[in-house]
Order: structure tokens, then C-alpha cells, then sequence
């Protein structure tokens, strides 16, 4: 699908965070500034395409789009060779935007729309697009426990619905703008357990990774909530973000399961379990982990993807997310090491400080894009 079966994505998120504070996270990396830098280090490694972010709240100003903060990428990618993603809601929105009202999502195809045809007019090559980043996180986020704006409580169910109409429209607003594009759904792929002494909340858990996690790519597909207009057509490419994070015990909300737990279950299966509820082709859109455990990450991410290739599922490529290291959402104080390149300030500037031992662990991963290239052999001849 891409020019390399792994791709690089830049940590994208705008918005009010839970402090009130503003958010860009483009912006806080430098990555604005150092592009064409980021995007040249990348073709180094072998990497050649990323999710990239446009950042709704520079652009739309209520009566006119200025695309201007989009510039930059768009030139470094077309003079690197990068194939882009590009991802056009990713927690923020502008301030004149109610996220919860009937105009919503007609106001969101119009952006779509426009920013559709922005980059059909600046770029080559096949255009995909992510409408909406995350809509079950961000829904449990800003419409259940009040963490972003606008910082509702206890409607969480009524913001991913309309989250959801939204992308809809949105989809369909790209696709008159762009007839051929391919669009990225991309969302959290968890699940939960019981606890061992807690059978009583065992059909919890199953309704969780059952049904609730899977809520939103239903909608999507028109499986669930028709109504809404969705189809196999609108869930197209299916984005599963997934980091170490992702499978805890449902008593115990933000304590990962050990990787020794043997109810935790391995990536492949549950990239199996997806791919037999949806079809269709699939992407790794985010997946990292932090310090030490990097390169540990990326071999048994590899090991698992080979498990899934084997199997014949059409998982199209892996998303290393975030490339850059980052400052957390929520305090933007603190700095985490969780991408290819730490971030060390050296007088005003961010300098790109490359993980060695990733990068190893990367270059051995890298023996997928030739079974990659195998197989699209195979099916040519």
C-alpha cells in the first residue's frame, strides 16, 4: 500500500488539555520547524510514508480556511518522497465549533471538503485521509470524564455518536472532493478481563471487548446505528491503534496487564479477531512503548505481524507512533522517550537524538517489507 511497510507518525493532538491549557503538540516537538529535516532522517532509515497531522484550529477561521500551516509538510513530503496520511481531527477544533450540536457535522464536511481539495491541488500520488482520530477515546475523553474540551461529563455515548455522524459526512465531503481517496479509520483496539476473584464481572468484560470497543468502526460500517448512513464503504482501511497499554484488568483502569498474564492476548489475535468481524484491508496506525523497552517493542511487534502475514491477513503497513519523542498531554512539563528520536534541548532549539537500539531492533523488523514485496509478486503473477 505504502512505499515502506512501516511508516512514522508525528504526534499531531491539539486541543484544551485537562489543566485548560492549549495544546499543539506539532508545534511543542518543533516539528513544524525541522520538517524537511524530520522527513530526510526518515528516509535515511527506510521509512517513506507518515501520519501526518493538519491542524484544524490554525485553519478554520468560521468564514475561511488558511492553510498555510500545511505548507511545510506538503513540500517536505514531495521533496523526500513521503507518502502522507493525512489526519484532519485529532482532539482539537476550533473555539466557534460545539462539538455536540446538530450543525456539527455539516460544518465538519465542509473542512473535509476544502482540505480535500488543498491537498489535491499541492500533492501527488494516491491521497489518504484520517477524518477523525480516535473517536472512542476522544468521545470517553472530552464527553465522559471531562479530560478535553468541552469537558462534559457522563455523555460519552451521545458525543460518539455525533463524532461518528461527523465523520460520516466528513468521508463522504473527501470523497466528492477526491473520488479515489482511501480513507483510515483509526481507532483504539483494547480489551479487558475480569478479575480472577470477580466472575461476577465477567459479562462486563465481555461487553466491552465484545461490543463497546468496536462501536464506533460499527457505526461506521452501518452495522450498527444504519440510520446514521454508515457503510463498508465508509470504514474502508481499518486503523488500529495499539500500544502495551491497551488490555488491563476491567477493575483496575489504567494498570496494564503483564506481559505474563495468560489472559492477555497476543496482537495477532486480536488483529485476527478484527479482521474477521470487518475485512478488508488493515493498518497498524500507532503502536510504541517507552525507554528501554523500545527496541524490545519493535521485535515482538515484528514477530507478531509475521504471525498475521502468515495468515494471510491483509495487514498493509505498521505506523511507529509517535516518532518523536514528547511532552505529555496533560503536563506539558513532563517529557517522555517513546519514539525513534529523543527530543534534548540545546539552547531554543529541539535536537533529534537518535535511539540506537530501536533502530536496530527497526533494521531487523525491516525483513517484513521483503515478504511485502513477495507477496504483491505473487498476486501480479
Amino acid at each position: 500500500m505504502f512505499k515502506s511497510f512501516f511508516l512514522a507518525g508525528f504526534e499531531c493532538a491539539t486541543g484544551y488539555n485537562s489543566r485548560g491549557d492549549w495544546i499543539d503538540q506539532i508545534e511543542a516537538t518543533q516539528h513544524d520547524q525541522f520538517v524537511d529535516e524530520d522527513y530526510r532522517r526518515l528516509t535515511e532509515v527506510g521509512i517513506h510514508a507518515v501520519r501526518e497531522g493538519v491542524r484544524w484550529p490554525l485553519i478554520d477561521h468560521g468564514k475561511s480556511y488558511d492553510f498555510s500551516s500545511l505548507y511545510p509538510f506538503i513540500d517536505a513530503s514531495e521533496k523526500h518522497g513521503i507518502e502522507v496520511i493525512f489526519d484532519l481531527f485529532h482532539f482539537g477544533f476550533p473555539s466557534y465549533i460545539d462539538i455536540f450540536g446538530q450543525d456539527f457535522p455539516k460544518r465538519f464536511a465542509d473542512y473535509c471538503y476544502a482540505a480535500a481539495e488543498f491537498v489535491i491541488a499541492n500533492t501527488t500520488g494516491v491521497k489518504y485521509f484520517t477524518p477523525l482520530n480516535e473517536p472512542s477515546y476522544f468521545s470517553w475523553a472530552a464527553g465522559e470524564k471531562g479530560l478535553f474540551a468541552p469537558y462534559v461529563k457522563g455523555h460519552g455515548w451521545e458525543l460518539k455518536v455525533n463524532l461518528i455522524r461527523a465523520a460520516i459526512s466528513g468521508i463522504d465531503a473527501i470523497r466528492d472532493a477526491c473520488p479515489s481517496a482511501c480513507i483510515v479509520n483509526a481507532d483504539s483496539l483494547c480489551r479487558v478481563v475480569a478479575p480472577f476473584d470477580r466472575q461476577d464481572l465477567q459479562e462486563q468484560a465481555n461487553h466491552f471487548n465484545d461490543s463497546a470497543v468496536f462501536q464506533s468502526w460499527d457505526m461506521l460500517s452501518g452495522t450498527l446505528l444504519p440510520e446514521l448512513g454508515g457503510s463498508r464503504e465508509h470504514l474502508d482501511i481499518i486503523g488500529i491503534n495499539y500500544y502495551w497499554t491497551n488490555q488491563w484488568n476491567i477493575s483496575e483502569i489504567g494498570v496494564p496487564l503483564s506481559d505474563e498474564d495468560p489472559r492477555r492476548w497476543p496482537l495477532h489475535r486480536l488483529i485476527q479477531y478484527v479482521w474477521e468481524r470487518y475485512g478488508g484491508d488493515l493498518l497498524i496506525t500507532e503502536t510504541s512503548h517507552v525507554n528501554e523497552m523500545r527496541p524490545v517493542w519493535v521485535r515482538e511487534l515484528a514477530n507478531e505481524v509475521e504471525t498475521v502475514l502468515d495468515y494471510e491477513i491483509p495487514l498493509r503497513g505498521v505506523c511507529l507512533y509517535p516518532i518523536l519523542g514528547m511532552p505529555e498531554w496533560h503536563d506539558s512539563t513532563v517529557w517522555t522517550d517513546m519514539g525513534l528520536w529523543d527530543l534534548r534541548l540545546r539552547r531554543s532549539n529541539l535536537i533529534r537524538v537518535l535511539n540506537q537500539p530501536m533502530l536496530e531492533a527497526l533494521h531487523e523488523a525491516q525483513r517484513l517489507e521483503g515478504r511485502q514485496f513477495l507477496e504483491r509478486k505473487r498476486k501480479i503473477s
